[in-house]
């Protein structure tokens, strides 16, 4: 297994476990609010309880995306594309594939794009 395949698994992993612990997190909010009063208008804590429910849920849509990404990226290194920018076909630099193991795209086509992957 070369060094980058063993760099993308790991952070694979490490995306799964995130997933797990968010999935988790999700459930024990969702959990609390069903005990609570549902009007969460009038409720004090109900504002709370919504706005948890709501940046769980988005930590774990951000983490689902990251091992999507990261899959991709595996994907890729099998296929022998991982490295090449999909937008233009040039060298992704090293220094943006250690940083960023799943980028798609040159640091200039990027940027161009508005976009870090």
């Amino acid at each position: 297994m070369s060094d980058v395949e063993q760099q993308l698994r790991e952070a694979l992993a490490r995306a799964d476990e995130q997933v797990a612990a968010l999935q988790r997190q999700h459930a024990l909010v969702v959990a609390a609010s069903q005990g609570s009063n549902a009007d969460d208008e009038h409720d004090p804590e109900g504002s709370t309880i919504a706005f948890e429910r709501a940046q769980v849920a988005a930590l774990l849509e951000r983490a689902r995306r990251t091992g999507r990404d990261l899959a991709r990226a595996l994907d890729r290194l099998h296929d022998g594309t991982h490295g090449r920018c999909e937008v233009c076909g040039t060298t992704i630099a090293a220094g943006r594939l250690q940083a960023r193991p799943d980028a798609r795209t040159c640091i200039a086509c990027a940027s161009a794009r508005g976009r870090g992957r």
